[in-house]
């Protein structure tokens, strides 16, 4: 793999037709082609593109771009199964920080998004190089140049000169440049799973003649499912198999198919790729197992070579129950119900149990892949086409890993407010992503890290598939509550205690009625009912004044949610089933969600036909129903909430801060922990406040450094410092309340006598007044990017570990959900008579971490423990920063896994 200049190896991208492109830097080796693409371009485009139709102009286009590497020039082409099919340059000769760009597209392949983008990814190199302006100068009649860059989604300036037009285009990542590459992206990868999904031609390579063989399992699910286009097999010792014609090559087939499901040994998987690309298929299926490292990386190559989408390894297959289609490529037990349910798994076994679980509730499938070992189709692509396909109403996800976290959260972020997705929190403990890397290869994520995704991405995280039914059981057939105020009717007492402490645990509200409302009930339930919450209208209920209360209950202002507890008695004429109708019925179940619990249910959850059409989720257990109604309080109360924003912030210095980060790392090229100037350099980069501190490097240099620093109480506070020193308290390196010279000189002798060899310094603070010691951090996943802490400081922070996470950059509502997240969080808003702490100042100081982290890859570590928070401002008493040679990554850039 040949990588560019700034270390970045080749990648493939999707183009608006969902064809594959390779985009990658120049070599020398690319003149002829390069020259090559100039001289088949029509003379009219060579005008448009060189201001003149001289043929001349190919051979000195194609030796500027394949010259030598020099400063401020970037060279990037597109290339199509070998053949190059567009150039992007820059050159910022004679600018600090603009760059004059220039784009060519083959002929023939305009309109498909080529030269835009080799543009965005021609931006993004730039940025990482400093510049911060495109120029460029354009025939006007040249509307196609013109519209690509007004259609970059950056900020343009145009000036008309005569014939031409100049421009001016400002490199600035906002919200409209990365939702305009997030719209392109959507388009192009919904039309690359136009094949995998909405195949009208399918093949399976390796169905065997014998019963036993996944192949034909696969094949049998296809041809017994009724799938409407055309059906092959691939077998050269037979022409049919199950009454599909076979033939003995993927190039004998009639026709060239969309997919093709790959059922071979490990080791002819690749070759089996590598022929299925030569024949023009756009969609490999692969079930195989067992792949190593090689055979996986000729399989991939073979699948970006030719522009292939591909699912899989290990998997279970896919389904899309389309009436018109009634495609399914698994080898489940059974067909999928079609519904209204999108489902990506990793685990078959999972997978197989959300088929059979959607299917039995009576929801189905939209469309189910089981990705496996996921080498290129994500849950992000199916997200994407399940936004598009006009029939998914809920999402429910089985991921293990994620390729490009940043990238789906933005993803999820828009589809969860058209849909609920939901997810198994897999992989929560070390056991479980233990198994999970075993299982599929995926790297390892902390719980913490990605519960901060599922929260900041409005996802519903359950722990477990049957919480995962029993939630979509919910949220398919219920109304979102608008609040957490829940009202618990039962006939049988004991069933109503179970179901109140089964809410309160997951953290609903039991509001009692007012004196009005309790008079009301009273008037429509039997002698006997006791009308608090729980209502109790006791086993003598009917069915009709059931009905009466629930209809009253749901027209209450004070009550979001009914949950109904019923047992089956003995006492009155209404049966269990008539008591459950009597739900049913009433005028009022729309307004607000309902679900019944029936401790005598066999199954876990069921949905039951309601008189109206639609259905109601009735469970076996309290926790059960519970759960469900809180996770849709979380869902309702994420939805009322406008997107937030990522603050503009006051007083930075980022060019600076990427100086001192450089200037470190050139002293030390394999990182370490900041020394503390440096690290007071970079902090104040960002603005973020410091106790007052002060270096000393000897004894007496300590004592004025004291005399400085003491405030109206005179005592200061003194530090010792070495490189590497990370908890000074466990290392007794921190001699507190100190007052006059003599106890400052003791306190420098106990360091240098106790750190012989080791000490080479101190910091000296004045003693910080009293407030809530903090902890605010930072830890840079490799995955997930910049993850912000924040939580209980001081010497017990490790050992109590209340902590709040949040993904960087760091919105207005995440900044406020990470303060309020923590148990200590009551702390900050006065409690006992004591006033709050500075919550504007608190919410700077994490949102200017957030940008530093953001700002800085190379920032590994960030530690400021304790940050002091009182009435009167926030400060950070102690701060480390460890940095690491590390090179910018944009999650945000258009490219396949």
């Amino acid at each position: 793999m040949t990588h560019d200049v700034l270390g970045r190896p080749p990648v493939h991208a999707l183009l608006s037709d969902g064809t594959t492109v390779c985009i990658r830097s120049v070599t020398p080796g690319d003149h002829d082609q390069l020259q090559g693409l100039y001289e088949e371009m029509s003379p009219e485009n060579l005008r448009l593109r060189f201001f003149a139709a001289s043929r001349r102009s190919a051979a000195m286009a194609a030796d500027r771009a394949c010259a030598p590497a020099r400063t401020g020039y970037r060279a990037l082409l597109a290339e199509a199964t070998g053949q190059v099919i567009g150039l992007a340059e820059y050159d910022a000769v004679g600018a600090d920080d603009s760059a004059e760009i220039s784009i060519a597209v083959a002929d023939g392949l305009h309109h498909r998004g080529v030269g835009t983008l080799l543009v965005e990814h021609l931006v993004s190199a730039a940025r990482t190089e400093g510049i911060r302006t495109f120029t460029a100068d354009a025939l006007s009649e040249n509307h196609e140049v013109l519209r690509l860059f007004t259609d970059l989604g950056l900020h343009i300036d145009r000036r008309l000169d005569g014939p031409e037009t100049s421009c001016a285009i400002a490199l600035d990542e906002d919200e409209t440049y990365l939702s305009a590459v997030e719209a392109r992206g959507r388009t192009a990868d919904v039309a690359s799973l136009e094949p995998l999904l909405r195949p009208h031609t399918v093949a399976v390579v390796g169905a065997g003649r014998r019963p036993g063989s996944v192949g034909r399992a696969v094949l049998h699910h296809l041809h017994a499912g009724g799938f409407t286009g055309r059906l092959f097999a691939v077998n050269p010792r037979v022409t049919s198999i199950l009454g599909v014609p076979s033939h003995p090559s993927v190039g004998a087939l009639p026709r060239t198919p969309d997919l093709v499901i790959v059922a071979v040994p490990a080791a002819a998987v690749a070759a089996t790729a590598e022929e299925c690309g030569k024949a023009g298929v756009r969609a490999l299926l692969v079930v195989s197992a067992g792949l190593d490292s090689a055979q996986a990386g000729a399989l991939l190559a073979a699948c970006r070579m030719y522009g292939m989408r591909l699912v899989g390894p290990n998997c279970l297959g896919i389904s899309n129950t389309e009436p018109g289609l009634r495609l399914d490529a698994t080898f489940a037990a059974e067909h999928p119900r079609p519904g209204t349910a999108g489902v990506a798994v990793q685990s078959g076994g999972v997978g197989i149990a959300l088929l059979d679980g959607l299917s039995r509730l009576g929801v189905g499938v939209s469309s189910f892949a089981s990705l496996g070992d996921k080498y290129d189709v994500s849950g992000n692509d199916l997200l994407q086409w399940w936004e598009s396909d006009g029939r998914t109403e809920i999402a429910l996800l089985h991921l293990e890993s994620f390729g490009n976290p940043r990238a789906f959260s933005r993803t999820a972020r828009r589809a969860t407010r058209r849909f609920p997705v939901l997810t198994v929190d897999a992989g929560r403990t070390d056991a479980g992503r233990r198994a999970a890397a075993s299982h599929t290869a995926a790297a390892a994520t902390r719980t913490m890290t990605r519960q901060a995704l599922f929260t900041q991405a409005g996802i519903t995280a359950t722990r477990s598939v049957g919480e995962l039914l029993e939630t979509a059981a919910l949220l398919h057939s219920q109304p979102l509550p608008t609040g957490t105020r829940v009202a618990i009717v039962t006939n049988a007492g004991g069933a109503g205690v179970l179901a109140a402490d089964a809410c309160a645990e997951a953290g609903l509200a039991l509001p009692p009625f007012t004196p009005e409302a309790v008079d009301d009930l009273l008037a429509v339930l039997p002698d006997g009912a006791a009308v608090g919450n729980p209502v109790d209208a006791t086993a003598a209920v009917t069915e009709e004044q059931l009905t009466e209360c629930v209809d009253r209950i749901m027209r209450y202002p004070g009550i979001d949610a009914v949950l109904l507890a019923l047992v089956p008695t003995a006492v009155a004429a209404a049966t269990g089933d008539d008591l459950v109708r009597a739900v049913t019925r009433s005028p009022a179940r729309r307004a607000r969600p309902v679900a019944v619990i029936r401790l005598e249910q066999g199954e876990p959850v069921r949905l039951l036909p309601a008189a109206d059409g639609g259905t109601i989720p009735s469970y076996a257990e309290p926790q059960a129903a519970a759960r469900a109604l809180a996770h849709a309080a979380h869902r309702a109360a994420w939805l009322s909430r406008p997107a937030g924003t990522i603050p503009d912030l006051e007083d930075l210095d980022s060019s600076r801060a990427h100086e001192v980060a450089e200037a470190f790392l050139a002293a030390h090229p394999d990182g370490g922990w900041l020394d503390p100037r440096t690290c007071a350099d970079l902090l104040s980069c960002y603005g973020i406040p410091q106790l007052p501190w002060a270096w000393a490097g000897t004894e007496d240099e300590a004592v004025a450094a004291a005399d400085r620093l003491r405030g109206a109480d005179g005592r200061v506070v003194m530090k010792a410092h070495w490189p590497g020193l990370v908890h000074k308290s466990e290392q007794r390196a921190v001699h507190l309340d100190l007052q006059g010279d003599s106890q400052v000189r003791a306190a420098f002798r106990d360091f240098e006598t106790r750190f012989d060899g080791l000490l080479t310094g101190v910091l000296v603070q004045p003693l910080a007044a009293r407030g809530t010691e903090l902890f605010a951090g930072v830890v840079q996943d490799e995955v997930f990017g910049p993850l912000v802490l924040f939580g209980l400081g001081g010497t017990a922070t490790e050992v109590l570990a209340d902590h709040a996470a949040r993904l960087a950059p760091l919105t207005d509502h995440d900044v406020r959900d990470l303060i309020t997240a923590p148990r200590c969080a009551p702390l900050l808003f006065g409690t006992r008579g004591g006033g709050p702490v500075d919550l504007d100042g608190l919410e700077q100081l994490l949102l200017r971490l957030s940008r530093m982290a953001s700002d800085l890859p190379q920032l590994a570590e960030a530690d400021f423990n304790p940050v002091l928070a009182t009435p009167g401002g926030v400060s950070v008493l102690d701060a480390r920063l460890r940095l690491v040679p590390r090179r910018p990554q944009d999650p945000y850039l258009r490219r396949l896994r």
